[in-house]
Parts: structure tokens; sequence; C-alpha cells
């Protein structure tokens, strides 16, 4: 309804990316028009008078300096065409409660978390997803060397379970959202970290350039007796 509301307005279509980094901003407006809101309707119920929407708050309803008050903080919601309706308290509750859903939605959406999944790669092995996209980053659970179709191991070398969990992986990157050139960190653990030299000549050919940073561990075992697993962080 919200939704509805905002495109009936002529509101501009939000970056959310961009505003991100000013989520407690964007909170904070919504608080203080909450909160707002309440000293109005106390305000109009005891009183016959006429007043401004946002008289409770200090802040005029001309449409300029409205935009002028919020555009540091939050210009693509100040940039809604709002007219003088002090006269109109009907129109002028109505229009403050639309700020308060689209504000309180936006928060809510900052802050929301996606789960991943894929058919292409192999499915969890447990209560936990193959993926999560949060905050413009996807989290990439541990990967095996697993065939998706089988769930079996392609082999048990470690060079040909190194490519599997690569190409496993680039198949949930790819539902992400993401690739290897927006991964930003790995995490590799080995059953044996002889097998290190051999594992990096087959990373290497998925990260060419700009390798991205890496962590490499021997571990005392990994699931199903795997050689070795892989997990990431990628950019979207």
């Amino acid at each position: 309804m919200a939704w509805c509301a905002a495109r009936s307005m002529h509101v501009p279509t939000i970056d959310v990316g961009a505003l991100r980094k000013r989520a407690p901003i964007a909170a904070g407006v919504g608080f203080a028009s909450v909160a707002g809101t309440t000293l109005w309707h106390a305000s109009c119920s005891s009183s016959k008078r006429s007043m401004a929407p946002f008289a409770c708050l200090g802040i005029s309803t001309d449409s300029r300096e409205l935009r002028s008050y919020l555009s540091p903080c939050f210009f693509p919601l100040a940039s809604v065409s709002l007219r003088r309706i002090s006269s109109h308290e009907r129109k002028g509750e109505a229009t403050f409660g639309i700020w308060n859903i689209a504000l309180v939605l936006l928060f809510i959406g900052l802050n929301v978390k996606e789960t991943v999944k894929t058919e292409k790669a192999p499915a969890a092995l447990g209560p936990y997803s193959q993926a999560v996209k949060a905050n413009n980053f996807l989290f990439v659970s541990g990967v095996l060397g697993l065939i998706p179709e089988t769930g079996k191991f392609i082999s048990d070398s470690v060079e040909d379970q190194t490519e599997q969990v690569l190409k496993n992986m680039g198949e949930i990157l790819k539902a992400g959202g993401a690739s290897y050139s927006t991964v930003v960190k790995t995490t590799i653990m080995l059953a044996d970290l002889k097998d290190f030299k051999k594992v990096n000549e087959i990373y290497a050919k998925y990260f060419p350039s700009l390798a991205p940073a890496r962590s490499t561990y021997q571990v005392a075992a990994l699931p199903l007796d795997a050689k070795i697993e892989i997990e990431c962080i990628a950019a979207v």
C-alpha cells in the first residue's frame, strides 16, 4: 500500500544501495516523524485551529524549504512535491502517514538478508544456506567438491576436488548476482597442507588478476572426509 501511495505521489526511484550508509539517519527521521505525528494528533484534537502537518516538528510544509531541510540526509524522498495544506488537516494527516510508512519500510529494507539457493551446486548438508546476501555482500558457505546431481565427490584427488569446488562456487556466486571477479575474501581448508601447491595452481586459474584476500588452514577433518573446502565473501 505504501508503494502504491508513493507511486501516486510521483516519488522518484530510490537507490537503496546509496542510502545504506545513511540508514541511522533514515531511522532517526522516521522516529522523529512518528513522534511528530503523535504530537500533532494531540494538538489538533485539543484545538479547533487549523495547523500545518509539520508544525509540531517545527518544519515548514513548503516543498522548497522541506527539500532544503531534508536533502542532506534524505534527498530522494525529500524531492516529493508537497503543497502547503495547512487548511486541510485530513490531507495533511494522510501525507504524514505516507511519510511514516515509507521511512519505516525503507529502514527495514536496508537490513533485510536474502538466502541464495541453486540446483547447479551441491545442496547444503545441514541447517545452513548455500549463501546469504546482506548489505551489498554475498557470504558463501563452505563448498565441497561434490557433483551436484549425485552428491558424490568427483574423485579422491585433491586436484579434481579443488576444480569441482571452484566450479560449484561459481554457480552459487552467479545465483547470488556475483562472480569470481567480485570475490573479496576466500578461506581454504585443507585436510593436508602439503596439497597447498597443487591447490594454488588450480585456484590461480579462477582468480588470474586482482586476487581476493585469502586464508588457508589445515584442519583435523572436513565433512564427508573431503580433501578441500572453500568459502568466500563477494561484493554484489
